[in-house]
């Protein structure tokens, strides 16, 4: 059996092992790998039909749906760089993505160009814009060629530019915690090799269905994509409004693989599931953050046979550790260990090796790292570093150096190897001489069952150096009482880790692009409306 390299040929290949195998449902609609892959070669065949040059970027401007994929992978098929768009972000937004890593062509829907009409003459380098059929005429821009559709699938087939698998194949923006998104550039070599990755250890296989409910513009959401397509599985393409709106899904289409962020498995744990949903839904993973304790214990109440696997992972690197299902209940506040084909390292400053518990930065070496950050080179110089010739696995006669993708995330190791997250560099809260991560004060909150939703954060406090503040939703049952709240953190607290304010939101709490919970949003306003 031939091996894919290249990003379509995970979909080529498939078709030719099984044309008629279902590869993609959105809403009552399936299409089979055939169609799947003739569907690409003819959206390729039209991207240079209008000038695709070798690695130019193309961004996708939709909701999941046939379109969205058909242009992912159609975009790479061509020789080209696709850019996948939050289908959540605004037209400014949308505008600085195609200005940063200069769009040629955008593939949108009419009711999207609309709202995009103000900011596109602004992006320079744009020249074409793809447009969904419909009944009404796109309105026209200044400068640009609007196309419809299926006019580009009425092009006369071409062979795509020349392209190998240490190219550039996607740009995914990160939801910039800190100032503008930076664009992660991830190679064909990067994506195929995490979809062989992730496919061996969660055990996929052909008869499978995952769930696309993450967005596709998140790694962790495009990685149901190229998993499923490896092995030639089904995927279902869901744009939720409402929790139940996944359980629902998962029940109607006979899921058998979910992965989702904790902030909506919180929410899922708080609604009825379908007694028979575990008897198909082989597998939950956890990505995103840390799944809180009590939100694991939960889920596994409601689906008791499905295997949890808990996952980490940066979009820098696409994906990087998993816990087994056979250790969570050992170490469920574990991340795991590496997924195959990659080396995870915990190193001090000085790059030396961490010794076991000794907390330290993840350093992420191998296949999955990626080619840094689109146009900016101080911030790729911060997070993408050689690595010391001392390091595992560098021999003192290697002359060339190794980059790895330098996490900022701080964790330990233990003396088995399992690593444990502790909390992000520039998260973590630094009060009465103590570091603290949120997620540590966090997962003590969600384990009171006191709260619904919780985000900690350090304000400045010049007693101290920084006090913590929460912000917590009421949980499902009830009214959150902070003062009960708070004599369960004393009990179950050091006193330095004590919140010394907690403010109640009506829930949900907002949410970042990628579905988390929007921590630094949260604090800044906070800040900002306490100074005013």
């Amino acid at each position: 059996m031939r091996n894919s390299t290249l990003l379509p040929e995970l979909i080529s290949l498939a078709a030719e092992r099984n044309v008629a195998a279902p590869a993609l449902t959105y809403s009552k609609a399936t299409l089979s790998y055939g169609e799947l892959h003739e569907a690409i070669t003819r959206f390729a065949s039209g991207l240079l039909g209008l000038g695709l040059q070798r690695g130019e970027r193309v961004a996708i401007y939709l909701e999941k749906r046939f379109e969205t994929v058909i242009a992912s992978f159609g975009a790479p098929a061509a020789g080209g760089v696709f850019v996948p768009l939050n289908p959540l972000l605004k037209a400014e937004q949308v505008g600085y993505i195609l200005r940063d890593c200069n769009v040629r062509m955008l593939v949108t829907s009419p009711e999207r160009l609309a709202l995009l009409q103000e900011t596109l003459p602004s992006c320079h380098d744009l020249r074409h814009v793809v447009v969904l059929d419909s009944t009404d005429s796109p309105p026209v821009i200044s400068r640009l060629n609007t196309v419809q559709w299926s006019d580009l699938f009425n092009t006369p087939p071409a062979t795509g530019h020349r392209v190998i698998d240490t190219d550039m194949l996607g740009i995914l923006y990160t939801s910039g915690s800190t100032g503008k998104p930076k664009g992660v550039v991830l190679s064909h070599r990067n994506m195929v090799a995490g979809a062989k990755s992730v496919a061996s250890y969660l055990e996929n296989r052909a008869d499978d269905t995952l769930l696309a409910a993450l967005p596709l513009s998140f790694d962790a959401g495009f990685s149901q994509l190229t998993t499923a397509f490896h092995v030639g599985a089904r995927v279902v393409l869901l744009n939720y409004l409402l929790p139940r709106d996944v359980i629902k899904t998962i029940e109607r289409e006979k899921v058998t693989g979910l992965t989702a962020v904790p902030p909506l498995y919180i929410q899922l744990t708080q609604l009825k599931w379908p007694e028979d949903t575990t008897e198909h839904l082989r597998y939950f993973a956890n990505t995103g953050g840390r799944m809180p304790r009590e939100t694991l214990n939960a889920l596994r109440q409601h689906l008791p046979k499905s295997k949890p696997f808990l996952m980490y992972g940066l979009t820098e690197a696409f994906r990087s550790t998993y816990l087994s299902p056979t250790e969570v209940d050992k170490r469920p506040d574990s991340i795991g260990k590496a997924i195959p084909n990659a080396e995870i390292l915990v190193l001090r400053e000085d790059g030396t090796p961490c010794a076991p518990n000794e907390p330290g930065e993840l350093v992420h070496r191998g296949a999955l790292v990626g080619l840094g950050y689109w146009n900016d080179q101080e911030k790729t110089a911060e997070r993408y570093k050689p690595l010391p010739s001392h390091a595992p696995g560098r021999e003192a006669g290697l002359v060339l150096p190794e980059i790895a993708v330098f996490s900022g995330d701080t964790v330990r190791m233990d003396e088995d190897g399992f690593l444990y997250f502790i909390g992000r560099r520039d998260e973590m809260m630094k009060t009465s001489g103590y570091r603290v991560s949120p997620t540590e004060v966090e997962e003590i909150l969600y384990a009171t069952k006191l709260v619904g939703e919780c985000i900690a954060f350090g304000i400045d406090d010049d007693r101290i150096g920084q006090s913590i503040q929460v912000i917590a939703t009421h949980p499902s049952n009830g009214t959150l009482n902070i003062d009960q709240l708070l004599a369960e953190c004393r009990a179950r607290m050091p006193a330095y880790m004590v919140p010394s304010g907690i403010e109640v939101r009506e829930g949900p709490l907002p949410r970042n692009p990628n579905g988390k919970i929007d921590r630094k949003t949260l604090s800044t306003v906070w800040v900002e409306q306490k100074n005013l």
